[in-house]
C-alpha cells in the first residue's frame, strides 16, 4: 500500500482540488450532487471532472448496486460473530476483503459498519451489530472501517446513533440521558472517528431527544464534527430525510435515495428564498466532494490509497472468520473435539443452513458449505448419517435447496423486456436491481420460470407471498390463478416479509424434475414508498409427522457414538425490521434436542443464531457450540471445530440469558412513540450485576481446547502486562479480558467494565506477555452538570479475566 504524495502533502492537494471544483459549481448543480440520482448511486458532474459515487450494502458481503445471483457476493459470518473474535486485526483483515469485492463490482463506499449496541435481546436486527459493549464495539468497528478504507474503498458507520431496535424505527423517539448517551451509544462512534477515521457516517432514522437524527444540529454538528473532529460526508439512512432545511441545518450532507429527495430543486428553491444558507449547502458539498478526492473519483485529487493490499481468499477468510468466532459455551468431559467413531447429525439446519441475517445486509453467496456438507466431507465415509429431527420453521419459505429458477419480465403488451437468473424464489428488486434493458416505468409482469428435483417423494406445497394477481402452474398444469388483496398489514413491505400463502398440493416423486412457472402481474395499487418488486414463489416440503421425524432422531443419536443438534432461528426471528417477542427457539428444536441427549448423553448442540436463543436443555446435553450466522463457509468450519482440526476461538461479546423473564433490559416497543431509556448506563452485564442476576453464560465467556496459567499481573495508569502460559497439549489462543472495579463509589458506576483486551497464542508449554493499553476514557463518566468528560481518581481493582465472572488474577490500582 503507498499514498502519493504522501501525509499532508497529499491531503492539500486533494482539498485544494475540492474547493477548485466546488468553485466551478452554480447552486443547482451543487443541490443536485447532495441527492441522489438513483437507488444507490450520486450523480457525475463531467464538468468537474466528478465520477458517479456508488454506494453498496456491506456489513458482511458486498451486495453491489444490483441484487442479483448474478453477480454473487462472497458472505462472510455475521458481524456478531466478527466480533465475538475479540480480534480488531482479523475485523481489519475482513474490512480488506470486503474493500477487494467493492473495486471488483464497482462500488466506491459501504453501507457499513452497524455499531449500535444490543440493549436487549429482543432487538431483531442484532446480528448486524457487534456487542452489547461500546469498548468492544468501538475496537472491533475500527478495525473494520480500517480494513475497508485500507483498501481504497470508503465506510459510513451506522446508524448514528441509537437505532437500537427496529419496533417504530422510522418515527420512535429515543429518550437517553447526557450520560448513557455519552458513555454507552456515541462511544463507539467516537472510538472509530478517532482511530480510523471513517469517510463517511450514515445517520438513522430515529429521533434522540425528541430530534429526528438527520436533523440533529447538536449531535452531528457540534459533536460528531466540532468535538470529534469528523470530516467526512453524513449520509441518511435510505428514506429518512424528511425536511430540506431541517436536514441541511442539521449537518446532513446527502439525501438517499434519488432522484426524488428533499434535496435537489427542492433545496435551490429553500436557498433562494432565503429559508437555507448557501455556505450551509456548500458545506455539504465540500464534504462529498472530499469522499469522492479520497476514493479517487475527483480529477485532480490523489486517491488515498494508490496500492492496494494484497489479494484476499474470500472462501479461507471466511472460513476462519466462522471458526475463530464459534464460541464452545460447555464442553463437559471433553465431549469436542469429537473422539472418533460414528456421528448421528440432526435438525433441518444441518441441511440448510442459515448463513446470514435477514434485510439489506443480504447477499448471494456463489456457494454455501452447509453443516451436513462440511462433516460430510471431514469423516471417513459410512461415519456420519442425517436426520431431519425437527425444523424451525413449518411455513412456506422461498423455493430453495433442488430449484433452478429465472425471472423473464415483460411489458404491458407482453414484450418480453429482460432476463435474470434468480438464487431461489425470493424476488426482491428495489432501485435499479432489475435485470438488464428492464425498467420500473416499462414493467408490467414477471414470470418465474424453472424445474424443481425434490429431495423427497409425497405431496409438496406451493405458494406465493406478497400482493397482486398470481399465476402458478406446475408440471404444465395451473393450479392457483387468483390476487392477493392487502391484509392487515399498513404496507407493501409488510406483506412482502409476512405470512406466505400456501395455493396448492402437488404429489411428487424423489429425483424427478418437473418444470413450473409463476406469473406475478404488478398492481400500481400496492406501490411501494420506493420503486420496488417484491414478492416470493415459496415451498415446502412434504409434512411429515414431527413426532415420527423426533423419534427418526432418537434411533440414530441410540446407535452413534456422538450425536450432533443443529438448531437454528428464521427469517421470521430474526431480521431487519422487527424485533423479537422471545428468546424461544421456533417449531419443535428443543424437544428434538431433549430426545436426543435423553438418547445419548454424548449430545452437541450447534445453535444457528444471531444472537441469544433460550437453552432450556443447556444442562442435559455434553457441548454447546454457539456457531451465529456463520457466513458461506460456516459448514466447513464446523467440522473443522467438531473435529479438532482447529479450535473454537470465540468469547460471547453479549451476555446469554437463561431465559427472557431474567433479562434486566427488555423494552423494545415506544409507548405513544416514545422510548424511554431508563435503565441508563446499566445495560448489557453491566445491567445483570446491578440487578445480582446470574445469565446461562456471561459475556467474555468461551472455552478452548486447551488450557492456560495466568501467571502474573502488573498494572499502571496507562498498561496493564499479563503473562500466561499454555498449560494445555496443544497450541491454542486466549483472549486476555481486563476489567476495571472501583474499590468504592460515589458516581453511581456499573460494578466492573472492559477496559481492555488482547488475544495471545501459544504452543504447548510456551509463556507469553501481553502488554494492554488502559484508555483514559476508562476512568471518565460524563458530568452531566459540567456538560464534559470528568476524570474520576481513586482506587480501581484490576482484573485479567477470561471470562466478565471468571477473573484470574487482580491488582488494585491507585490513579
Amino acid at each position: 500500500m503507498a499514498e502519493t504524495p504522501t501525509g499532508t502533502n497529499a491531503d492539500a492537494i486533494r482539498e485544494a482540488a475540492v474547493e477548485a471544483a466546488l468553485g466551478k459549481l452554480d447552486l443547482d448543480t451543487k443541490t443536485r450532487l447532495l441527492a441522489g440520482q438513483d437507488m444507490w448511486s450520486l450523480p457525475a458532474l463531467p464538468e468537474i471532472g466528478l465520477s458517479s459515487l456508488v454506494m453498496s450494502d456491506g456489513p458482511i458481503g458486498v451486495r453491489g448496486v444490483r441484487w442479483t445471483a448474478d453477480d454473487p457476493s462472497v458472505a462472510l459470518p455475521s458481524p456478531t460473530a466478527l466480533a465475538a473474535a475479540w480480534d480488531p486485526a482479523l475485523a481489519r483483515r475482513a474490512g480488506r476483503l470486503l474493500a477487494q469485492e467493492a473495486r471488483r463490482k464497482g462500488v466506491h463506499v459501504l453501507l457499513a459498519p452497524t455499531v449500535n449496541l444490543h440493549r436487549s435481546p429482543l432487538g431483531g436486527r442484532h446480528f448486524e451489530a457487534y456487542s452489547e459493549d461500546p469498548y468492544l464495539t468501538g475496537a472491533i468497528g475500527t478495525g473494520y472501517v480500517q480494513g475497508v478504507q485500507d483498501g481504497g474503498v470508503g465506510t459510513t458507520v451506522k446508524h448514528f446513533v441509537a437505532n437500537d431496535a427496529e419496533t417504530e424505527r422510522f418515527t420512535v423517539d429515543n429518550r437517553i440521558a447526557a450520560r448513557p448517551l455519552r458513555e454507552l451509544y456515541l462511544a463507539p462512534f467516537e472510538a472509530i472517528v478517532k482511530n480510523a477515521h471513517p469517510w463517511g457516517i450514515m445517520t438513522a432514522y430515529n429521533q434522540v431527544n425528541g430530534v429526528t437524527m438527520t436533523e440533529h444540529r447538536y449531535l452531528v454538528n457540534e459533536v460528531l464534527r466540532g468535538e470529534w473532529g469528523f470530516d467526512g460526508y453524513n449520509v441518511s439512512d435510505w428514506m429518512a430525510a424528511r425536511s430540506t432545511t431541517g436536514d441541511i441545518e442539521g449537518g446532513l450532507d446527502v439525501a438517499m435515495p434519488g432522484p426524488a429527495t428533499v434535496y435537489g430543486e427542492a433545496l435551490a428553491a429553500a436557498v433562494r428564498a432565503g429559508e437555507a444558507e448557501e455556505s450551509a449547502v456548500d458545506a455539504a458539498v465540500r464534504n462529498v466532494l472530499r469522499l469522492a478526492a479520497r476514493v479517487g473519483a475527483l480529477e485532480g485529487a490523489p486517491a488515498v490509497v494508490t496500492e492496494h493490499p494484497a489479494a484476499v481468499d474470500g472462501d479461507a477468510l471466511a472460513r476462519e472468520i466462522a471458526r475463530r468466532g464459534f464460541v464452545l459455551v460447555r464442553n463437559e468431559n471433553a465431549a469436542l473435539p469429537l473422539k472418533s467413531g460414528t456421528v448421528a447429525l440432526s435438525g433441518a439446519a444441518a441441511r440448510a443452513a442459515r448463513v446470514l441475517g435477514g434485510g439489506s445486509a443480504q447477499v448471494f453467496p456463489d456457494h454455501v458449505v452447509s453443516p451436513l456438507d462440511g462433516l460430510t466431507a471431514a469423516l471417513p465415509e459410512g461415519a456420519l448419517t442425517f436426520t431431519v429431527g425437527a425444523d424451525p420453521s413449518d411455513e412456506l419459505t422461498p423455493a430453495g435447496e433442488g430449484f433452478t429458477l429465472r425471472a423473464r419480465c415483460r411489458d404491458a403488451e407482453g414484450r418480453v423486456l429482460g432476463e435474470g437468473s434468480l438464487p431461489n424464489g425470493q424476488v426482491q428488486w428495489i432501485g435499479d436491481d432489475l435485470p438488464a434493458g428492464v425498467t420500473h416505468d416499462e414493467l408490467a409482469s414477471i414470470e418465474v420460470l424453472g424445474a424443481f428435483t425434490p429431495l423427497e417423494s409425497g405431496e409438496h406445497s406451493f405458494g406465493t407471498r406478497g400482493l397482486g394477481a398470481f399465476t402458478l402452474a406446475v408440471a404444465g398444469e395451473t393450479v392457483f390463478d387468483g390476487v392477493q388483496a392487502m391484509g392487515p398489514e399498513t404496507d407493501p413491505f409488510e406483506a412482502f416479509f409476512g405470512s406466505p400463502v400456501e395455493r396448492a398440493k402437488v404429489a411428487l416423486t424423489a429425483g424427478e424434475t418437473v418444470e413450473l412457472s409463476l406469473h406475478h402481474t404488478l398492481n400500481k395499487e400496492f406501490a411501494s414508498p420506493l420503486p420496488a418488486v417484491m414478492f416470493s414463489f415459496v415451498h415446502l416440503g412434504p409434512r411429515r409427522d414431527p413426532d415420527e421425524l423426533i423419534a427418526e432422531a432418537v434411533a440414530a443419536a441410540r446407535a452413534a457414538d456422538t450425536a450432533v443438534v443443529v438448531v437454528a432461528t428464521t427469517e421470521r426471528v430474526e431480521s431487519e425490521g422487527f424485533d423479537r417477542k422471545d428468546l424461544v427457539l421456533p417449531g419443535r428444536q428443543d424437544e428434538l434436542v431433549r430426545a436426543v441427549a435423553a438418547a445419548n448423553p454424548n449430545t452437541v448442540v450447534v445453535v444457528n443464531s444471531g444472537s441469544p436463543v433460550e437453552m432450556p436443555w443447556r444442562e442435559d446435553v455434553a457441548a454447546i457450540l454457539l456457531g451465529w450466522f456463520p457466513g458461506q463457509e460456516g459448514g466447513a468450519a464446523l467440522a473443522d471445530v467438531l473435529t479438532g482440526a482447529e479450535e473454537p476461538g470465540g468469547r460471547l461479546p453479549t451476555t446469554w440469558p437463561a431465559a427472557l423473564a431474567d433479562v434486566p433490559v427488555t423494552e423494545v416497543t415506544p409507548t405513544e412513540g416514545v422510548l424511554d431509556y431508563t435503565e441508563g448506563v446499566f445495560i448489557g452485564y453491566r445491567a445483570w450485576d446491578k440487578a445480582g442476576a446470574v445469565p446461562a453464560y456471561p459475556f467474555g465467556h468461551g472455552l478452548g481446547y486447551t488450557t492456560w496459567s495466568y501467571d502474573s499481573l502488573t498494572a499502571g495508569p496507562d498498561t496493564v502486562a499479563v503473562r500466561l502460559t499454555n498449560t494445555g497439549d496443544r497450541t491454542g489462543r486466549e483472549v486476555v479480558q481486563v476489567y476495571l472495579a472501583p474499590v468504592s463509589d460515589d458516581h453511581d458506576r456499573p460494578a466492573r467494565w472492559l477496559a481492555g483486551f488482547a488475544s495471545v497464542e501459544a504452543a504447548p508449554g510456551e509463556t507469553v506477555e501481553t502488554e494492554i493499553a488502559l484508555p483514559r476514557r476508562a476512568f471518565e463518566i460524563w458530568d452531566e452538570e459540567k456538560n464534559g468528560w470528568a476524570f474520576v481518581s481513586g482506587a480501581y481493582e484490576v482484573l485479567a479475566a477470561h471470562s466478565l465472572t471468571d477473573a484470574r488474577l487482580t491488582t488494585t490500582l491507585e490513579i
